[in-house]
C-alpha cells in the first residue's frame, strides 16, 4: 500500500524530473524558439504544481493514500 508521504515523494520526483527534462530539451535545441517557448512554460507550470502537491502530501505521514 502506498502512503501519502510516498505519494508526495513520487509527485515531487515527477515534477522536478519534468522541469529538468524541459530544460534539457531546450538545451538540445528542439523547437523553433530561442529560450523557453510557450509550451515549455505551461509544462514547467504543471511540473511546479505537481511538485507543490507532493510537498503538501509529505507532512500527512504514513496514512494510506
Amino acid at each position: 500500500m502506498v502512503t501519502k508521504r510516498q505519494l508526495g515523494l513520487i509527485f515531487i520526483l515527477l515534477g522536478v524530473g519534468a522541469a529538468v527534462g524541459m530544460f534539457a530539451i531546450d538545451l538540445l535545441g528542439a523547437g523553433q524558439f530561442q529560450g523557453i517557448g510557450p509550451a515549455q512554460r505551461r509544462a514547467l507550470l504543471a511540473a511546479g504544481l505537481a511538485a507543490l502537491v507532493g510537498l503538501s502530501l509529505l507532512p500527512l505521514g504514513d496514512r494510506p493514500a
